[in-house]
């Protein structure tokens, strides 16, 4: 290949313009690339459903890679945007736990545990909590809410009233702890 023929410019011979790109419905790239999204499965399922003929060729060019014999992809294990995390359900208790916890000298933050249990947004109890006693409230850990204040008594009353699946016997006060 001379460098003349690399570098020339303008459309392609053979090549009809302008190209149609077709988006998956599933992962929203192009269907060239879904390989590479970590549901494939949902995208070929999605593809099979709209796109027919689509799938057809996708069909045959996993088969012929199966053929010869060539191994598995790896998958990349580091984040992005493409990377879905998935929910970790405990099957232990449910239970809310209520603690208060020091912050600075005379201060105290109120903590909010096992409210994710209960299939319960966290950030949306957080911003509940944080308008109700008008003060900041924050979700800190995967199932942690902190509330700056001590309100830990008002919780008992407040949180049965706005989420009726938790009885006032499924709220646990742990006390004071150190943070």
């Amino acid at each position: 290949m001379t460098e003349d023929s690399r570098l020339i410019m303008g459309p392609k011979e053979g090549v009809n313009y302008p190209m149609q790109v077709i988006y998956c419905g599933n992962c929203s790239m192009p269907i060239e690339y879904c390989e590479y999204y970590p549901e494939y499965d949902k995208c070929k399922q999605w593809l099979e459903k709209n796109l027919p003929s689509e799938f057809e060729k996708v069909k045959i060019g996993d088969e012929s890679s199966e053929a010869t014999g060539e191994e598995e992809k790896k998958r990349q294990k580091r984040g992005g945007k493409g990377m879905i995390k998935t929910k970790k359900k405990e099957d232990g208790p449910k239970q809310v736990c209520i603690s208060r916890a020091p912050r600075g000298k005379k201060k105290s933050v109120t903590v909010v545990t096992g409210m994710s249990s209960f299939n319960i947004d966290l950030k949306v109890a957080a911003k509940f909590f944080g308008t109700k006693f008008a003060c900041g409230s924050s979700v800190t850990g995967d199932d942690e809410i902190v509330i700056q204040g001590d309100v830990k008594d008002d919780l008992f009353d407040i949180i049965p009233e706005k989420w009726p699946e938790i009885d006032e016997d499924l709220i646990e006060d742990l006390g004071d702890q150190k943070r």
